[in-house]
């Protein structure tokens, strides 16, 4: 069995037909989901209405002093 060669793809030098399909919806897919992020950031984000917390936290608890149920 030979190695493989890049000469030997079928579309070394430029992509075409169905896999470049496929290339542009993935890049267009991750666009629109990253910009649904951003405006659900936007919208959701606020969190002006959180409880401030002012005491430090000195101690956690380990998992073995946890009761399983």
């Amino acid at each position: 069995m030979a190695e493989p060669k890049l000469e030997d793809i079928g579309d070394y030098d430029t992509l075409k037909g169905e896999k470049k399909t496929i290339v542009w919806t993935v890049v267009i897919v991750g666009l629109l989901i990253g910009v649904a992020y951003v405006i659900a950031y936007n919208v959701y984000g606020n969190t002006d209405d959180s409880i401030k917390v002012k005491d430090k936290i000195t101690v956690v608890p380990s998992s073995k002093s946890i009761p399983l149920q």
